[in-house]
């Protein structure tokens, strides 16, 4: 009987492997890759207006900016100074976010005593519309 050396044997099985790859990959009843057609997903659905917490927060920064300077927007220091003047505390974050087609600042404020409130204000009249 004939010995082969560990290398010889390594290389061999290396080889073997290598050319059961590609029908390794392949999956039963499937096409090789080659003649598959590129996988092709569509876009997630944004909404029309994003979340003022969002990925998209530039975009709406920057639309927020236009309101007030068309006067159609509260600067957001205002409604800010309206949410002090109410809750004693610090703002944590707000933005600019829509009720259909109704501008409203969201304002998630933390009190002097530790809770979170968040504030939602009609962007365009000032109105609290609600604070819990």
């Amino acid at each position: 009987m004939k010995r082969h050396s560990p290398v010889a044997i390594g290389v061999a099985l290396a080889a073997s492997l290598l050319a059961a790859l590609p029908a390794l990959a392949q999956q039963p009843g499937s096409r090789p890759a080659a003649n598959r057609p590129p996988v092709t997903r569509p876009a997630p659905a944004r909404p029309p207006h994003p979340d003022s917490l969002g990925a998209d927060w530039r975009l709406q920064q920057d639309e927020a900016r236009q309101g007030v300077r068309n006067h159609q927007l509260l600067p957001l220091s205002r409604v800010i100074e309206q949410v002090r003047a109410r809750t004693p505390g610090r703002q944590l974050d707000a933005g600019l976010e829509y009720q259909g087609t109704r501008p409203i600042y969201r304002v998630r404020w933390m009190t002097r005593d530790g809770r979170r409130v968040d504030y939602l204000i009609d962007a365009a009249t000032g109105a609290m519309l609600s604070g819990h």
